[in-house]
């Protein structure tokens, strides 16, 4: 197969123009990137003036030999923008050998990019490859995970030590060492994906607004016979949650939206059917519940984001509006 390019980046804008550009500095330094490579950002109408930005910088810096900008009539969400970013790269300069899924709160550490060029140069059945994320303060963040299962949801809502080390080899969270390591699914933020996989199983499924569709990804990766591997190497700073508050450090989230519930399902039920997927919901509810108790026996404060046990519940039941207040009350009740 013939290739024009080794490397597309696509990077997905909504209403984070600044992180956008300072990610976009980083890409801009000597040897980030190998020749030849083009780097898409895909503003997904903001509203908020953030082409306008990205026009500026790109006169600004002459970063117009290796970057475009894709403006989107509507925000379809992260496959829906990723996925345009690979269509217009791909009509526009050809075919790539890799595309690297780049989220727009990141920063690319030296030899980033290359450690997971290199990485799938000599793994030929390695199709997807996933960077080591860091907080901003340099401290590790959790970057690959198993798959999720009803017992992972149990576990990782008790928050119990002893739970936790009985229903390890369930957790979500494998014991990873520094080096390369083949693990079940990586983040999304900084995602290495070889051009034929694409070509074998498709690209990113739309049917996810965001969250979840990285897992499903790898999944479906796996049940062709790729691999995915987490390569400590590659090193990425990421600012996690910008763009939607669910995922902050040292402080209450926000209220989980919608779509993070309506993706958890879409994921269960697409990919193991009903049964599976109620098996799961129960074993989070069971597992939250528990956790709620002991929380309270320790005297500990809740981290959990607003109304979750409520809104959990409601969504596990398909509905997709606020819950009745009568149901409300009980939900809280015996959440805690």
């Amino acid at each position: 197969m013939n290739y024009a390019r080794e490397l597309f980046v696509v990077i997905v804008n909504y209403r984070t123009a600044g992180l956008v550009i300072d990610c976009l500095k980083s890409l801009a330094q000597p040897g980030m990137l190998p020749e030849g490579a083009r780097v898409v950002v895909v503003e997904a109408a903001s509203g908020d003036g953030s082409a306008a930005r990205f026009a500026a910088a790109i006169e600004e810096y002459s970063w117009q030999h290796w970057l475009d900008i894709l403006p989107l009539q509507t925000n379809g969400g992260f496959s829906y923008g990723n996925n345009r970013g690979i269509e217009y790269l791909t009509e526009r300069y050809g075919r790539a050998k890799y595309i690297h899924l780049l989220n727009p709160d990141t920063v690319a550490k030296a030899g980033s990019i290359t450690a997971l060029l290199d990485f799938m140069e000599n793994n030929e059945r390695a199709g997807i490859a996933g960077s080591q994320l860091e907080n901003p303060d340099g401290s590790d963040q959790c970057s690959a995970f198993r798959f999720p299962s009803p017992i992972a949801e149990f576990e990782a809502e008790i928050k119990f030590g002893l739970a936790t080390r009985l229903l390890d080899r369930w957790r979500i969270l494998p014991r990873l060492s520094n080096k390369s390591t083949p693990v079940d699914w990586v983040c999304g933020a900084s995602l290495m994906v070889r051009t034929s996989l694409f070509d074998e199983i498709g690209h990113l499924d739309e049917g996810y607004f965001l969250y979840h569709e990285e897992v499903d990804f790898c999944l479906r990766a796996a049940r062709a016979g790729w691999q995915c591997w987490y390569v400590p190497d590659s090193r990425v700073i990421h600012i996690a949650g910008q763009s939607t508050g669910v995922t902050v450090r040292d402080q209450r989230p926000g209220r989980r939206p919608t779509y993070w519930f309506d993706s958890r399902r879409r994921y269960f039920s697409k990919n193991y059917g009903s049964s599976y997927t109620v098996t799961a919901d129960l074993c989070w509810m069971a597992g939250h519940l528990m956790g709620v108790v002991w929380r309270t026996i320790r005297r500990k404060p809740n981290l959990d984001p607003p109304y979750l046990f409520r809104d959990f519940v409601w969504h596990a039941l398909g509905a997709h509006s606020r819950p009745p207040a009568r149901l409300i009350q009980a939900l809280d009740k015996s959440a805690g």
